[in-house]
């Protein structure tokens, strides 16, 4: 198995990437933008964290195996770099604040990120059929996914079935697509491109 799964230190270092970017990095410059009262940057890592609670959703439909989790992981870095860069108001904004080092750092992780989960979609796109066949899905080179989603349920789950979980990941899926739907039959036929408006 391991000779024919060459790429696992890849798919590995794919998931301590994630860690890092998806999660600690926006974590503190949601922190700091408070601190600073940035609010077009607050507004826009809100907007980013709801997009990618995806990736959080792909873990749990991953831990049991389930293939949704392939699907979902591959549009949560389609939906990232979208959400980062749709705002047209939040754009013209940050290009007009003066430089400093939360606009440097914020501006040099958007691109990272970006960067990153378009790179990890086109990676992702040979894995496709891990989705559609349980044959395939029970291949080694389907099976390196699960891994470290499974880890993460040694650690911080020991107690719980993985099929709980996966159920746990299967509410937030059909609540994910909820929300996005809702997002595009009426916030983004009422407000289109601008982000920095009152919630209804």
């Amino acid at each position: 198995m391991d000779a024919e799964v060459w790429y696992r230190p890849l798919v590995w270092m794919d998931y301590r990437l994630a860690v890092l970017f998806a999660v600690i990095l926006p974590l503190i410059l949601l922190f700091w933008a408070f601190i600073q009262k940035a609010q077009t940057m607050q507004r826009l890592l809100i907007i980013y964290w709801r997009v990618a609670s995806l990736l959080m959703v792909t873990v749990y439909l991953m831990i049991p195996g389930w293939a949704f989790g392939y699907l979902s992981g591959l549009f949560a870095r389609i939906l990232i770099p979208v959400s980062l860069w749709f705002w047209a108001d939040i754009n013209e904004d940050l290009v007009d604040q003066p430089q400093r080092p939360l606009k440097f750092v914020f501006t040099a992780w958007r691109w990272a990120m970006t960067i990153y989960s378009s790179l990890g979609a086109i990676a992702n796109l040979p894995f496709f059929s891990c989705a559609f066949s349980d044959a395939f899905q029970q291949q080694p080179y389907c099976q390196v996914w699960l891994e470290a989603p499974q880890l993460y349920r040694e650690w911080f789950h020991p107690n719980s079935r993985p099929e709980f979980l996966g159920v746990l990941g299967m509410m937030g899926l059909v609540a994910y697509v909820a929300s996005l739907a809702y997002f595009i039959i009426v916030r983004l036929a009422k407000e289109g491109r601008t982000a920095m408006v009152e919630e209804d």
